[in-house]
């Protein structure tokens, strides 16, 4: 039995969702909440197998629900379930912790084969969404950066200063220097908050 919950704050998808999961053999819906903040509250105490999440939401939206119950709940999957299909959207919901990404007209059957899907393992996207997220990758594998640049690139990110970087990869501080100043000039930054902003934008790491 896979047990999923719902956030989500149309009431009428929400009730067609639910009926959908729980009229499914091996399906069941644990529960359902209208908000983030009531399944922030419950769901830790009733600990469902899949959650389906909406992202624009009363209050908090899907992503930072996702992001907070995802370091409570590890074992959890999260599905994005909504209608908004944006880089930023896709992209957010992934790091914040979504291990799949649905539009919600995607059609009850293909539905509950992504939660099966997802409970098993996978990923599973809607198709336009999987092509949004390769074009991403190969925009992102036609970086500027070299190897050791991209490294370097990742660690400011992570916030280490030159010292944690030059230890870590065991160079000297002035050759961490001279990658970062290659860094800037190849990404046309000029101060390490330009170039995190940067590399996360372009999804250069």
């Amino acid at each position: 039995m896979i047990r999923v919950a719902i956030v989500e704050d149309d009431d009428e998808i929400r009730q067609t969702l639910a009926l959908i999961i729980d009229g499914t053999p091996d399906f069941s819906c644990k529960c359902t909440f209208s908000n983030c903040e009531d399944a922030i509250v419950s769901l830790p105490d009733d600990v469902p197998d899949v959650v389906l999440m909406d992202i624009n939401l009363p209050g908090m939206n899907g992503i930072e629900g996702v992001s907070i119950l995802k370091e409570q709940l590890t074992v959890v999957d999260f599905i994005m379930l909504t209608i908004q299909q944006d880089d930023d959207s896709i992209f957010n919901s992934l790091l914040a912790g979504a291990t799949g990404y649905l539009v919600k007209d995607t059609p009850p059957g293909e539905l509950l084969q992504s939660i099966k899907e997802v409970h098993e393992g996978g990923s599973p996207m809607s198709t336009h969404i999987a092509r949004k997220i390769v074009t991403s990758f190969k925009a992102a594998t036609s970086s500027p950066l070299t190897e050791r640049e991209t490294e370097i690139l990742q660690k400011l990110c992570d916030g280490d200063n030159y010292k944690v970087i030059a230890d870590a990869l065991f160079v000297s501080g002035h050759t961490v220097r001279a990658h970062i100043k290659n860094i800037y000039e190849k990404l046309h930054v000029h101060s390490r908050a330009e170039a995190v902003s940067k590399a996360l934008k372009d999804r250069l790491i």
